[in-house]
């Protein structure tokens, strides 16, 4: 049973909902990152995005644009992510999706990273910037490694077209729930559950949504009507208020520890 998969499954038997934890790989460096993401684990994440840091990310809002050029200042590069990833499968079996803009992979070259992501422990990869139809040049060299595609769906996507989409879904269905960038909101939109209903009818694989996550509480409303849900900004963010390093992880932590215990109720 693929890890994706095998974390749903155990979070159904466990009447609780998954949470999916977003940390930009290099920030503020490669190795204070590899510590955070130990304890964001250790504080029951029960998914690992690992986002590549990239010089244009247009999905992304302020939080994470100031962290991908941070990661990128202190020199992370797609091997090093890679390598660390290796490191961190070591020491846990929670799932780890590569969350990147395309260029990068692309620069990297698709065979050769996938064959790397494999012996890293790397399940799955998100691909930012790459529309449904394009897919066809990165799914055969996946699939043929056993790397799933993760589907992103929005409030803008038509309804025939979602349902094109999550047919051919693999891992999860990512909804983004807010149109726009990437950050914390204050609140989300009034027809979220609405539309996440309507997906789950559709979707063959578990959905969970995210942009826009900013508390415990709102991560439990969303997920009463999702199987799980994603909080990227918000854990960011913590990590960059703390100019002591040790003390940004704690508080990180534990952000991520009142996350998962909102999920279980």
């Amino acid at each position: 049973m693929k890890r994706i998969q095998a974390v749903f499954d155990k979070c159904k038997t466990e009447q609780r909902k998954a949470l999916v934890a977003y940390v930009t790989a290099g920030n503020p460096d490669l190795s204070t990152s590899e510590k955070l993401i130990d304890a964001v684990i250790d504080a029951g994440a029960d998914i690992l995005e690992l986002g590549v840091p990239f010089s244009d990310p247009m999905a992304d809002g302020p939080v994470i644009q100031k962290a991908g050029l941070q990661a990128l200042k202190a020199g992370t590069t797609l091997p090093g992510i890679i390598a660390m990833a290796g490191r961190i499968r070591q020491r846990t079996a929670v799932p780890m999706v590569l969350f990147s803009y395309y260029n990068v992979m692309l620069s990297y070259g698709l065979e050769k990273l996938a064959a790397d992501c494999v012996t890293a422990g790397i399940d799955a990869w998100l691909i930012v910037d790459v529309p449904f139809e394009e897919r066809v040049e990165v799914k055969p060299i996946a699939a043929q490694h056993g790397i799933e595609l993760i589907t992103l769906v929005s409030p803008a996507t038509p309804p025939q077209r979602m349902a094109k989409i999550v047919a051919d879904a693999e891992g999860f269905v990512y909804y983004i729930t807010v149109k726009g960038v990437t950050g914390a909101r204050a609140e989300l939109p009034a027809d979220l559950s609405e539309h996440l209903n309507a997906l789950r009818l559709l979707s063959p694989v578990p959905v969970v949504a995210g942009f826009g996550i900013a508390s415990p509480e709102m991560a439990a409303m969303t997920a009463r009507h999702a199987d799980g849900v994603v909080v990227g900004s918000a854990i960011v963010r913590i990590m960059d208020q703390h100019d002591d390093r040790a003390s940004g992880i704690a508080a990180t932590a534990e952000f991520v520890r009142g996350l998962a215990a909102a999920l279980k109720a």
